[in-house]
């Protein structure tokens, strides 16, 4: 923690910002960070962050569960009021830029700031995360948007650079980081119900199980059978900090796909495989909507009024998607409107 102490320190020097919530995982080596402040004040926080990251953390020592490429690994500005995200977008190309003339870290630009319509998306970005970062500094059609001046040019690449790897830069709406733990250890199950339910599937293979051979097309490409959940991305793992397995999931539109709908889908895939959620993690901040909406769902399906307090139709959502299973979940510590209301 010491090593995070030192990166808030560094965004909370910035006049303006406000601190919000530092999310750290032990099983993913991985912390989340989120602050909040004038569009000026964000990008120079972000800036001076991500510098003392590169400073304080060796991505040659770095490993853990969450797939990753950077000290800084992705920092996305989401905009909150009073901005748009086209405007966000420029923002993150300019702090882009200086990350790699100021402080020599490569960035790719990513979401509504990519300049290649594959670059939206995060995972390409992030393809063959730190350990490839040799051939993607040194590959023309994978080098990252904004490289520090020299960099590339030959098989060279600086201490500087092998310490902090690449940082993906980039302008989002706001997303849910979800965990959704499993009664049981198996990864294999685990990932096989993240292939059910991400919006990207699976490839289809002979014999429709997940290790015969692919299915091609009469073009020769793989053949995809599509998840039940738009608008996420999901993989599943074992963390061993808890002892069991979890789908970890990204949902990038609240709106297609709400967090009770995710929970309830998820659900009902581990039961077809023999297993059960037990409960639900999330990661960072969560908007106020997506616990009101799920309160309100399930004080309906249990046949309830939903013409309660917004306490109860809050509590009622922590309990029914087990939010407090693996630790204690205080709303006023995870959702973003509450925060800023106590803290600005």
């Amino acid at each position: 923690m010491a090593v995070v102490k030192q990166i808030t320190d560094a965004v909370e020097s910035v006049e303006g910002v406000t601190l919000l919530n530092v999310d750290p995982g032990a099983a993913t080596n991985r912390t989340v960070v989120t602050f909040v402040g004038s569009p000026e004040a964000v990008c120079e926080a972000a800036f001076r962050g991500s510098k003392r990251a590169a400073e304080v953390i060796d991505m040659r020592l770095h490993h853990g569960e969450h797939p990753r490429q950077g000290a800084t690994d992705v920092l996305p500005l989401i905009p909150v009021s009073g901005v748009t995200l086209e405007e966000c977008a420029t923002m993150a190309r300019r702090l882009a830029g200086r990350l790699a003339s100021e402080a020599s870290i490569p960035c790719y630009a990513y979401e509504a700031a990519a300049f290649k319509p594959e670059r939206k998306n995060l995972a390409v970005c992030r393809a063959g995360e730190y350990e490839a970062l040799k051939e993607k500094l040194t590959t023309p059609e994978k080098r990252p948007d904004f490289m520090p001046e020299g960099v590339g040019e030959s098989s060279s690449i600086p201490e500087s650079i092998l310490r902090s790897g690449c940082t993906v830069v980039g302008a989002r709406d706001f997303l849910i980081a979800v965990n959704w733990n499993l009664n049981t250890t198996s990864v294999e199950t685990a990932n096989a119900i993240a292939l059910d339910v991400r919006e990207k599937g699976r490839i289809k293979r002979e014999g429709g199980t997940d290790t015969g051979w692919p299915i091609h097309d009469e073009n020769g490409q793989k053949i995809r059978i599509p998840g039940t959940l738009k608008c996420t991305k999901a993989i599943g793992w074992y963390i061993e900090e808890y002892g069991i397995a979890q789908v970890s999931m990204n949902m990038t539109n609240l709106q297609v796909t709400p967090l009770h709908v995710a929970y309830e889908e998820v659900c009902r895939c581990a039961q077809n495989r023999g297993v059960r959620v037990t409960g639900t993690e999330i990661i960072g901040l969560l908007p106020r909507k997506s616990l009101i909406d799920a309160g309100k769902y399930f004080l309906t399906k249990g046949h309830r009024s939903t013409d309660v307090t917004e306490e109860m139709i809050v509590k009622t959502a922590i309990l029914s998607m087990g939010l407090g299973d693996l630790k204690p979940f205080n709303p006023r510590e995870k959702v973003i409107e509450y925060l800023l209301a106590d803290r600005t």
